[in-house]
C-alpha cells in the first residue's frame, strides 16, 4: 500500500491505519472462524476490529466493551463489527458471550492506577484469569506490555523474551505481569494456545510518544531525557502483527515482543523541532537504562517495521502543526517510579 505524505483528517487517518496486508489476510485464512476482541473500546481496539474485518470481509469479528465512548458502538457497526456491550468483570456477562475460535484480549487498565490500585489488579488480573477460563477452547492473543521487564541497559537491543519478567517498580506494572501469570497458569491447566504480545508505545497521529513529544515542543515545555530511549511502532503495523499473531500461537502460550527499533528521546525531539520550526528545551540526562524490547522474533515472524521513524515524524509534526485532534492521552514515557 502507497503510504501518504500527510493525513487531512481523522477518517483519512483510520482508512490508511486499517488497511490490512496481504499477509494479515493470508495469515488469518489459516485460523478460520469469528473473531471476539475483548475490550476492543481503547486506543487500539476500534482500528484492529476495523482491520480484522477488511482483512477477512466474510467472517464474524465481535467487539466488547462497555461503550462509554460516545459514539463509538455505532461507527463499529456502520463498519461490519458486531457490538456487545459487557463488564468483562462479571463471570455472568462472560458466559453470555458467544463462543469464538478467535479471541484477542485487550482489556486492562494503566492510567489512574495510583490511588485505585485495586481496581488496576482486578482489571489486569483478576479478568485475564476469568477470560482465560471462559475461552480456555479458543486461542487466545492477549496484549501485555514492555513494562513487565527490569530497565536493560540502554546499550543493548532491549529486553528479549528470554529475560524474566520482573517488573522494576510500580503497581500497574506488577500487575501485568500478574496478568500473564495467569494466562500461562490456565494456558499450561488447558492447553490454550496463545501469545502474550508485550507491546512498546504503538504511534498514532492523535497519541503516543511523538506526539506527546511535539505538542511539548509546540508548548515550549521542557523534554525530560531521564528516559531517553523508547521503542515505538506505527499503529496500523502493532494491529496487523497482533491480529497475525492470532496464526503463531504456542501451547504454552509464549510472549513476542512487538515494536521498531529503539529510538534517542533527545533525537527525536530535534528533528521533531526542525520540522515544527520550533528548538525543543530538554532537561536532564539520559539514564543508563530504559524499558527497551528485542525485537527480532517479531520481524523473523513478520518482517521489519514498513513505516519508518522519519515518516512517523512527518506525519507527526505536520499533524500536530495544523491542530490536529488528540486524544489527550498522555503516554507518561518519561515515568521511571511506575505510577500512572
Amino acid at each position: 500500500m502507497k503510504l501518504p505524505d500527510r493525513f487531512d483528517d481523522v477518517r483519512q487517518l483510520e482508512e490508511v491505519m486499517t488497511q490490512p496486508s496481504e499477509a494479515l489476510a493470508a495469515d488469518l485464512e489459516r485460523v478460520p472462524g469469528d473473531i471476539l476482541v475483548l475490550g476492543v473500546g481503547g486506543k487500539m481496539g476500534p482500528t484492529l476490529a476495523r482491520m480484522a474485518r477488511r482483512a477477512s470481509p466474510s467472517r464474524r469479528v465481535i467487539g466488547v466493551a462497555r461503550f462509554s465512548q460516545p459514539g463509538l458502538r455505532e461507527s463499529l457497526q456502520a463498519q461490519g463489527i458486531e457490538c456487545i456491550e459487557a463488564d468483562l468483570l462479571s463471570r455472568e456477562a462472560l458466559a453470555r458471550l458467544p463462543d469464538a475460535p478467535n479471541i484477542v484480549f485487550m482489556a486492562g487498565r494503566k492510567f489512574g492506577s495510583t490511588g485505585s490500585e485495586w481496581l488496576t489488579w482486578a482489571m489486569n488480573a483478576h479478568v485475564p484469569a476469568l477470560v482465560a477460563e471462559r475461552f480456555k477452547a479458543s486461542r487466545i492473543v492477549a496484549f501485555s506490555t514492555a513494562c513487565v521487564y527490569p530497565f536493560v541497559s540502554t546499550a543493548g537491543n532491549g529486553a528479549a523474551e528470554d529475560v524474566p519478567p520482573t517488573a522494576p517498580s510500580g503497581e500497574y506494572a506488577n500487575s501485568c505481569v500478574a496478568r500473564e501469570r495467569m494466562l500461562e497458569h490456565f494456558s499450561h491447566e488447558s492447553g490454550t494456545p496463545g501469545r502474550l504480545l508485550r507491546l512498546s508505545y504503538a504511534i498514532d497521529m492523535r497519541y503516543g510518544v511523538l506526539h506527546d513529544v511535539a505538542q511539548k515542543i509546540l508548548r515550549h515545555e521542557a523534554i525530560d531525557l531521564a528516559m531517553g530511549h523508547a521503542n515505538v511502532i506505527w499503529q496500523g503495523e502493532a494491529n496487523d502483527w497482533a491480529l497475525r499473531s492470532l496464526a503463531q500461537c504456542t501451547t504454552p502460550t509464549s510472549a513476542l515482543n512487538i515494536s521498531g527499533p529503539k529510538v534517542s528521546i533527545r533525537g527525536v525531539a530535534h528533528k521533531l523541532g526542525e520540522r515544527l520550526g520550533v528548538a525543543p528545551v530538554l532537561t536532564g540526562q539520559e539514564a543508563p537504562t530504559a524499558w527497551l524490547v528485542d525485537c527480532s522474533e517479531a520481524f523473523r515472524l513478520f518482517g521489519p517495521p514498513q513505516v519508518t521513524l522519519d515518516r512517523m515524524l512527518d506525519w507527526t509534526a505536520d499533524w500536530v502543526q495544523r491542530g490536529g485532534a488528540s486524544l489527550g492521552k498522555p503516554t507518561h514515557y518519561e515515568a521511571r517510579d511506575g505510577k500512572y
